[in-house]
Parts: C-alpha cells; sequence; structure tokens
C-alpha cells in the first residue's frame, strides 16, 4: 500500500470524515483560547471548568437532550459559582476553583451511578469523537464560530487584561467584565471540544497549543497564528493514528500535542532546555577563560 493509498483510505468513511473536521475545529477554537488562559494563568479554570460540565452532560443524556445544552448550563454555572466564592475574599481564588469542580464532578458520578443504564460514562469521560452526528458536528461548528468570533473581535482588550489589568482599568476596560467574558468563551469552548476528548483530556486542549506558541515566540500576534497550527496538524495525525493504530481518538489527539510540546521545550532556540543548558555552559567556558 503506497503513502497516498494510507492517506485517502479513512477518507472513504464518512464517520473518519466528521472525525476529522470535528477534531481541527475544537482543536483551533481551543487554540485560540489556549493562548490568552496561558497568559493569565488560568490553567486551573480550564481544568475546572472541564469538569465541571460533568452533571449537565449526565443530565442531558438522561432526559434524551442535547448533550451541549447540558455542558452549557453546568459552565457557566461553575463559572459563576467560582466568582461567588470568590468574592468572599476569604476563600483564595484556587480553593475556590478546587471546591466548586470537585464539588460539580462528584454530583455527575452520583446521578451516573443512579442511572447507570442510560449513561455511557466512557463516552462522556474520553469522547467519542468516531460517533459524532451530522447534527452535533454542526452544533460544534456554529459554538466554535461563535468563540472565535468574539475572540477576533475582542482580541485588543482581552490582550490587555491578559498583560496589565491595571492599565486596562485606566483607560476605560472594566476588568470584572473581560474577565466573565473570558469565562464565558471557556464555558463555550469546553463544550466544543467535550464531544471530541471527553471532560479528562478538554483541559490538554485548552493548554497545550498556547504552552507550546510560547515556547516559540515572545510575540502574542505570533502566538494566534502557531498555536492553532500546530493544534490542527497535532489533531489530524492524531485521528489518522487512532485509525491506523485502532486507538483512542482523543487520546492520541492529546499525546501527539503532548509530544509536540516536549519536543518544543527540548529544542525552542531561546527558551528550550537544550539552549539554556548551551548557555549555561558558554559562561561557565566564559569565566573560566577570564580568570
Amino acid at each position: 500500500m503506497t503513502p497516498i493509498d494510507l492517506l485517502l483510505e479513512p477518507l472513504q468513511y464518512d464517520f473518519m470524515v466528521r472525525a476529522l473536521i470535528a477534531t481541527t475545529i475544537a482543536a483551533v477554537v481551543c487554540a485560540l483560547l489556549s493562548c490568552w488562559l496561558v497568559l493569565v494563568g488560568w490553567s486551573l479554570m480550564g481544568d475546572a471548568v472541564a469538569h465541571s460540565v460533568f452533571p449537565g452532560v449526565v443530565i442531558a443524556y438522561s432526559l434524551g437532550a442535547p448533550f451541549a445544552l447540558g455542558a452549557l448550563v453546568f459552565g457557566f454555572l461553575a463559572v459563576g459559582l467560582i466568582g461567588a466564592v470568590r468574592e468572599t475574599r476569604r476563600v483564595k481564588e484556587d480553593a475556590a476553583i478546587g471546591i466548586v469542580f470537585t464539588t460539580l464532578f462528584a454530583l455527575g458520578l452520583v446521578l451516573v451511578s443512579v442511572t447507570p443504564s442510560q449513561i455511557d460514562l466512557g463516552h462522556i469521560i474520553f469522547g467519542n469523537v468516531l460517533g459524532v452526528s451530522a447534527v452535533e458536528l454542526l452544533q460544534i461548528g456554529t459554538i466554535a464560530l461563535v468563540v472565535a468570533t468574539v475572540l477576533i473581535i475582542k482580541r485588543r482588550d482581552l490582550t490587555l487584561f491578559a498583560f496589565d489589568q491595571a492599565h486596562a482599568h485606566a483607560i476605560g476596560l472594566n476588568p470584572r467584565v473581560i474577565s466573565a467574558l473570558l469565562l464565558g468563551l471557556l464555558a463555550l469552548t469546553t463544550v466544543v471540544a467535550l464531544q471530541v476528548v471527553g471532560v479528562i483530556l478538554v483541559v490538554a486542549m485548552l493548554i497545550i497549543p498556547g504552552g507550546t506558541a510560547f515556547m516559540l515566540t515572545d510575540r502574542f500576534g505570533r502566538m494566534l497564528m502557531i498555536a492553532p497550527l500546530i493544534a490542527a496538524l497535532s489533531s489530524v495525525l492524531g485521528i489518522y493514528l487512532s485509525y491506523w493504530l485502532d486507538a483512542s481518538s482523543g487520546g492520541l489527539v492529546v499525546l501527539v500535542q503532548g509530544a509536540v510540546f516536549a519536543i518544543v521545550a527540548l529544542t525552542s532556540p531561546r527558551h528550550g532546555l537544550l539552549a539554556r543548558l548551551i548557555t549555561a555552559r558558554r559562561r561557565m567556558i566564559r569565566v573560566a577563560v577570564e580568570v
């Protein structure tokens, strides 16, 4: 079998085509948002929202409603609860996040145990991108388009908020409003990626692309181009590998992204481990010569 045959064979199946499209869409929008999450330092927030939608998905499945609806409701609920707990000023942000997302995730586990015959726990936890229907693909595309449009329109305000909240407030922007907008987009993006990689791996798609791009460039504009490109290519390769190896699609997509990050973290010209070791060795040699 030639390399061309290997590339074209999966495309003969409609479910593979839908999987490739859905995964690429989810990866690109997650990568865009991840650039801001990495800068703001909201990695844990992404993890919290991803786990907090679990009970909403379970309830939606139980009622026969679109899972995206339940996930969206609980995503916004989690964001609101975290904000409410944080506003007490007695509990720090990381503690508020931990309290809310562990409680909601536990609620989802309880709901699954109550209605085990109606819930496919594996699809919720690990995703089911190979089972994405045309309707679900339309949902993913619509929500992703909304998120991407808002990110593009508000990119300057969001970037200023990420770099300097005090300056943003000084020029008339309300940091609380910008924060709420970013959290709302996080909830929507989580819904997009949920069908692809499930509850557990959503946070990886929300963090790894931005972290990888951050290792490669110091310019935010370039980050917004590098992160989606890496995420899209990793998604396509991950889906193809899942077909060839008959393994978990979502797991391989994230695994490829993680492998790319590891390579970049090791070999990045300015921030990679090898570059730092070489720089440190040169300094040691320079000091030895001067002495």
